[in-house]
């Protein structure tokens, strides 16, 4: 058994869900390991990690315009208000979705499907540096 583990640092330019597929699959395929079991976690409470449809962008804007009705930036609605209006909200998104997912590795691959991909979920408004750590354990 083999492990290996690294951290990405993504930049979000605010609010949404940006596609990280691509660069944990190349880290993934470097590895040079066929069978496992990938960790991806998310070292922030206002920001999450989404496995999603990544063919049709909509997905992508319903999806943020969803949780935005869901949970609403008003300010009457918290008492955690020390970091802007966006940032309570931010908070119950996160708490709402993942902070972490598995992903099995077969035959060298994600085992993900046909339009699925993998996604940060920006909840503030501001861009932000997020790190998402990779951690592969497998042979």
């Amino acid at each position: 058994m083999h492990q290996a583990s690294t951290t990405l640092s993504v930049n979000t330019p605010g609010a949404g869900l940006q596609e990280i597929t691509g660069v944990v699959k190349h880290w993934v395929q470097a590895q040079g390991m066929e069978q496992g079991l990938l960790t991806v976690f998310i070292r922030h409470t206002s920001a999450s990690l989404l496995i999603q449809e990544n063919a049709d962008p909509a997905v992508r804007s319903d999806l943020d315009a969803f949780f935005r009705r869901l949970v609403p930036e008003d300010p009457h609605l918290y008492r955690h208000q020390e970091e802007g209006p966006d940032d309570m909200p931010s908070h119950i998104r996160a708490a709402l979705t993942n902070s972490h997912l598995s992903i099995p590795l077969v035959d060298g691959r994600l085992v993900l499907g046909t339009w699925q991909g993998l996604y940060l979920f920006e909840h503030r408004r501001a861009a932000h540096r997020r790190q998402v750590v990779l951690h592969l354990l497998g042979q």
